[in-house]
C-alpha cells in the first residue's frame, strides 16, 4: 500500500453498495486527512487518489467492539493478546475502534490506573480505542475520581462486577453509590452480573465433590446466578433512575431479563458477545483437558446449544442491542494454572477478529438480521450508547475515515493457524463463515486488504468519549415524574397515645 499517496491525495472507494444503519445505497466514498469528505456518485476527486475498487461489495462503517480486555492482569497472568496483536486482529475482521477496560485493583486509584492503561496502549494501537473504567472497590475518592476522569479524560461509562469475591465483586450498597455517582457525572454504568457469593460457594461445592476439571466451572455458576444477579442489577439502576449496562448477556435467562425491563420501560442495554453467538458450553465436557479449558470465561458459555440463536433473536428484535466479545486469551500453559482446579483456569476467549463474520454467518446468513440491523449492531448502536456518534459508526461526509468493504458471499474457515491473535487457540475453530473484510481503512489509511495487514503501531488513537450522551435523554423528565414528594400526604400531625419502650 502506498500510504504517502493516500495520504496526500486520499483514497476513493468505488462501485460498492454504502450501508448505514438507516439507509442503503449505491455511492462511492471518498477519503482524505483522517475524514469522509464526500459519499456519492461521480465524485471530484483528484487524479492521484488511490482507488479502490468495491464493486459487488458492501461499504460499510468500521466495526466497534464494546467490550474487550488487552494485555489485562488477571488470575496470576496476563492476557497475551496485547494492544498490537488485539488491534492487528481487529482490523484483520473489520472492526476500528474497541473499547477496553481499565480496572484498578481495591485500593487503587482510579485515575493511576487509567494513565498505566493509557500508557500500555498509546504505542502499540493499529486502530481507534477508548476504555471503560471498572469501580472495584468504594470511598469517597473513588467517587472524586470518577468525576475527573469524565471531566478531564473522555471516560463516560464504569463497570461494577457483581461477580469474582474478594476480588473485583461489589456489594449492594456500594452498587447503589456508583450508580448514583454515575448518575451525577452523566456516565453509563456497566455490570458484569453474576451472583458472586453463590458462584463462590458454587465452587467450593464442586471441589469437595470432587469436580476439578473445567465442567466444574460451568456447574458453580448456572444460569439462575447469572439471571438473578441480572434482575438485581437492573432493579438498583431503576432505582436510582441511572441507565444500566448489561455486559457479556449470556444465557436465555439473563437475556429474559432485560427484554422484559426494557418492556416495563426501564432504561437498560444488554450486550451479547460474539462466543455467545457463535459456540457453546458443551466443548467443557470434551476428553481433552486443553480443548475444554480453552471455553473458559465468566460468565460461562451456557452448554444448551440453542442459546446461540435465542441470543440472535433477542438481538434482531432489538431486546439486546450491540455485540462485543470480552476478547482475554491465554494460551496453554496459562489455562494450566488450574490443571488441578477449574476456579484458577483464568476466564478469557478470543473473539475481536471473529465478531463481524460470527455476526453475519448467525444473522444475515440465517435470515434474522438485514445488512442494516448487521452494521447496526455491530457498530452504529455502539456509537450511539458510549457517544461516539456521528464521528463513528457512520459513512457520510465529516465522519471518521473508518470503513471497510464488506463481501457477504466470501467464505473463511477459522483457524488459530490463520488468526491473527497471539493465543493459541481460538474457539471457532473449524467454522466456517461467510462474511470477509476484503478492506479495512482506519483513520483513512488502508491496514488490511485482501488478506494482508498494513498496520502500523501507534496509529490509532484514543477517542475521548463525552458525558450525559444519548442514553440520558429523559432521565430529568423520568426524575421529575417519579418525584415521591408528589405522593406525600399532608395531614394534621398525631397528637394521640404513643406506647413506652422499656
Amino acid at each position: 500500500m502506498n500510504k504517502e499517496q493516500s495520504r496526500q491525495y486520499g483514497i476513493l472507494v468505488h462501485g460498492g453498495t454504502v450501508v448505514n444503519e438507516d439507509r442503503e445505497f449505491k455511492a462511492d466514498v471518498y477519503v482524505k486527512d483522517e475524514k469522509i469528505v464526500a459519499v456519492g456518485e461521480n465524485l471530484d476527486v483528484p487524479a492521484e487518489a488511490v482507488r479502490v475498487d468495491a464493486t459487488g461489495h458492501y461499504v460499510i462503517p468500521g466495526g466497534i467492539d464494546t467490550h474487550t480486555h488487552m494485555e489485562m492482569p488477571f488470575m496470576g497472568t496476563v492476557a497475551v493478546d496485547d494492544y498490537n496483536y488485539g488491534t492487528r486482529a481487529a482490523v484483520a475482521g473489520g472492526t476500528t475502534m474497541l473499547i477496553d477496560f481499565v480496572i484498578p485493583q481495591k485500593g487503587e486509584s482510579l485515575l493511576a490506573a487509567y494513565d498505566a492503561w493509557l500508557a500500555r496502549a498509546t504505542p502499540k494501537v493499529n486502530c481507534d480505542y477508548s476504555f471503560h473504567v471498572a469501580v472495584t472497590w468504594w470511598s469517597e475518592k473513588v467517587s472524586e475520581e470518577m468525576g475527573v476522569l469524565t471531566r478531564e479524560r473522555g471516560i463516560n461509562s464504569f463497570k461494577m462486577f457483581m461477580a469474582y469475591k474478594n476480588v473485583f465483586q461489589l456489594t449492594d450498597e456500594e452498587m447503589i453509590q456508583s450508580f448514583k455517582r454515575c448518575k451525577e457525572v452523566g456516565a453509563l454504568g456497566m455490570v458484569h452480573a453474576e451472583n458472586g457469593d453463590l458462584v463462590h460457594d458454587g465452587q467450593e461445592k464442586m471441589l469437595e465433590m470432587g469436580i476439578t476439571g473445567p465442567e466444574g466451572h460451568m456447574l458453580s455458576r448456572p444460569e439462575d446466578v447469572e439471571a438473578e444477579a441480572t434482575h438485581r442489577a437492573i432493579v438498583i439502576a431503576d432505582r436510582v433512575n441511572a441507565p444500566c449496562y448489561i455486559v457479556h448477556v449470556m444465557s436465555k435467562g439473563a437475556a429474559h431479563e432485560v427484554s422484559r425491563a426494557r418492556r416495563e420501560g426501564k432504561r437498560v442495554i444488554g450486550e451479547p458477545i460474539a462466543a455467545g453467538l457463535g459456540v457453546d458450553g458443551t466443548h467443557c465436557w470434551h476428553s481433552d483437558w486443553r480443548h475444554a479449558a480453552g471455553y473458559v470465561m465468566g460468565p460461562p458459555l451456557r452448554p444448551d446449544p440453542t442459546v446461540k440463536e435465542f441470543l440472535m433473536k433477542m438481538l434482531a428484535n432489538g431486546d439486546l442491542s450491540c455485540v462485543g466479545t470480552d476478547n482475554c486469551t491465554f494460551n496453554s500453559d496459562q489455562k494450566a494454572l488450574g490443571k488441578d482446579n477449574f476456579a484458577k483456569i483464568p476466564n478469557g476467549v478470543n473473539g475481536i477478529e471473529d465478531r463481524m463474520s460470527i455476526v453475519w454467518e448467525k444473522g444475515v446468513v440465517s435470515g434474522l438480521l438485514t445488512n442494516r440491523d448487521f452494521v447496526r449492531v455491530t457498530s452504529t448502536a455502539a456509537a450511539k450508547i458510549f457517544n461516539v456518534y456521528p464521528r463513528k459508526g457512520l459513512i457520510a461526509a465529516g465522519s471518521d475515515a473508518d470503513l471497510v468493504i464488506w463481501d457477504g458471499k466470501a467464505s473463511r474457515v477459522i483457524s488459530k493457524d490463520t488468526h491473527h491473535h497471539a493465543v493459541d487457540f481460538n474457539i471457532f475453530e473449524g467454522m466456517q463463515v461467510h462474511g470477509v473484510a476484503r478492506t479495512t481503512i482506519s483513520r483513512g489509511d488502508i491496514v488490511w486488504h485482501e488478506g494482508k495487514l498494513y498496520t502500523e503501531q501507534g496509529h490509532g488513537r484514543y477517542i475521548p468519549r463525552q458525558p450525559f450522551g444519548p442514553i440520558f435523554e429523559g432521565i430529568d423528565t423520568r426524575e421529575d415524574a417519579r418525584n415521591e414528594l408528589k405522593l406525600k400526604v399532608d395531614r394534621k400531625p398525631y397528637d394521640g397515645p404513643v406506647a413506652k419502650i422499656e
